[in-house]
């Protein structure tokens, strides 16, 4: 998956970001400066009060200058909007292929129709080469999510972000060893939908097409709740919590896979209630409101395009930082990262 992703990205994804003239440049640089420069790398991103008013009357800059050369520096290192696109044209490619083979695969199976089918025969119940292929593909790519969260920039929600990585991987593998695949596949399917929907709105707002990005994000917005509020409760932990017992009785492995089942359902409910906003102001304000998670630091004096020194004279001596800095949101109005 690192080999494909890494293919894609230079040789399909950069030329077709060129293509849409989609901005190859990161967040603005921040202007150097010898003293803050130290303190950033040597001492700390985030400084306090105190250090700030120190700095302030070393360099005979107001205080909210230096917050802004800090915020700019720590921007600095952000991707750019070019690795973005390409990051979600990889992931929109992978999730509309296995989308795409996963209802491919159901719809030869007994157990789309009728969950109950998931149990018929268990636990003897065959391996079937298209089945592991699914498994092992997903499997991988969510192995790969959650150890390039370390890598990537760290966001608002990592931890809840995390948290889904593990429940899910532990998930697919649990299912797995306990061959409680067919379930599985069914679950795999359900939550692909949503997330191919979520990249194209990523995409199209990274191009810069708003009316596009906010259809695709309300689209998507409708797609997650009825797929992760509706269908998942009734058709997933329905058959999980209450088929499942009915057809096998009681056993270990059925409330470990149940409990892993409804703390994935507690998160659907914390992004849905994330989406649900983002939807809410994009309708009551005629666009979607930028990411509350976003990757990019902005405040409302980010116009200032020059530190301002606290006597009127020194102006021009001292060492500004330069431009208005813009968000680039992970997704506008998408609060939900996720994958899922």
């Amino acid at each position: 998956l690192f080999f494909h992703s890494s293919v894609s990205h230079r040789f399909i994804a950069k030329p077709c970001a060129l293509g849409l003239k989609v901005q190859a440049n990161g967040p603005q640089k921040a202007q150097p400066n010898a003293i803050l420069e130290k303190v950033f790398t040597a001492i700390t991103k985030h400084p306090d009060e105190k250090r700030l008013e120190g700095l302030s009357k070393q360099l005979d800059w107001d205080v909210r200058s230096i917050q802004r050369w800090f915020r700019q520096r720590r921007n600095q290192e952000k991707p750019s909007t070019l690795t973005k696109f390409c990051e979600s044209m990889w992931r929109f490619t992978f999730y509309l292929y296995i989308f795409t083979y996963g209802v491919r695969f159901l719809k030869k199976t007994p157990w789309l129709w009728n969950t109950r089918q998931c149990w018929n025969g268990y636990p003897y119940q065959p391996l079937m080469p298209d089945l592991h292929y699914y498994y092992i593909v997903e499997l991988s790519f969510y192995w790969s999510l959650m150890f390039s969260q370390f890598i990537d920039i760290k966001r608002k929600d990592f931890g809840i972000m995390f948290t889904h990585h593990i429940v899910t991987v532990t998930l697919i593998t649990f299912s797995y060893v306990t061959n409680l695949t067919r379930v599985g596949t069914l679950t795999l399917c359900l939550h692909d939908a949503a997330d191919v929907v979520l990249e194209a709105a990523k995409m199209a707002n990274y191009c810069k097409c708003q009316k596009l990005s906010d259809l695709l994000f309300l689209t998507f917005a409708i797609v997650f709740i009825v797929s992760r509020l509706g269908i998942y409760p009734l058709w997933i932990l329905n058959t999980t919590l209450f088929e499942l017992y009915e057809a096998l009785g009681n056993f270990p492995a059925l409330w470990v896979f149940n409990v892993l089942l409804v703390i994935l359902q507690i998160l659907h409910c914390f992004w849905s209630y994330l989406i649900i906003k983002a939807a809410y102001k994009a309708i009551s304000k005629g666009k979607v409101a930028k990411d509350d998670r976003s990757d990019v630091e902005s405040s409302s004096d980010e116009e200032e395009t020059v530190p301002r020194s606290k006597t009127p004279h020194s102006t021009v001596t001292t060492n500004g930082t330069g431009g208005a800095n813009g968000t680039n949101g992970y997704l506008t109005g998408g609060t939900c990262s996720e994958e899922h």
